[in-house]
């Protein structure tokens, strides 16, 4: 079943089951894939929703810390909820271990030798690793393993 569809049946069961908090997460997933797919005129497929959920996950963790900043653990609370509830849609996260030899063997089959390549072995990973790792933690990995060399 593609994963857009699951979403729209997990908020049909979610309504059913008159769960307000997951079937407003849920909306508002499928809300962000709607208009991504108005915006640019296109039908997203799996990896275009795994896409759009991950930058959801992204935004809600910059939230987090600006609420709580704030104090606003309320608001904090709500937003740690909706990324449990959307990270359900993601593909089975890779182990740190799986990511660094993925990582181990971009930067040895490209010939990396410093940071400059670092956007060439980020270019090789990124295809292998979406949906499946924080890009962000990547690519920390990657610039510490080709400052290393």
């Amino acid at each position: 079943m593609p994963l857009r569809d699951k979403l729209t049946e997990d908020m049909k069961a979610a309504m059913k089951a008159r769960d307000q908090e997951r079937l407003d997460a849920l909306r508002l997933a499928l809300a962000a894939v709607k208009q991504r797919e108005v915006d640019e005129r296109i039908t997203l497929d799996d990896a275009g929703v795994i896409a759009v959920i991950e930058k959801m996950i992204k935004q809600r963790r910059d939230s987090i810390a600006q609420y709580e900043k704030a104090a606003r653990q309320d608001l904090a609370d709500r937003e740690k909820f909706e990324i449990r509830v959307i990270e359900t849609y993601l593909p089975q996260q890779l182990s740190p271990s799986e990511i660094d030899a993925i990582v181990a063997e971009a930067v040895q089959s490209m010939g990396a030798k410093g940071p400059q390549d670092m956007g060439k072995v980020m270019g090789a990973v990124k295809p292998r690793l979406a949906g499946r790792a924080d890009m962000g933690k990547v690519s920390a990995l990657v610039k510490a393993r080709l400052a290393g060399q």
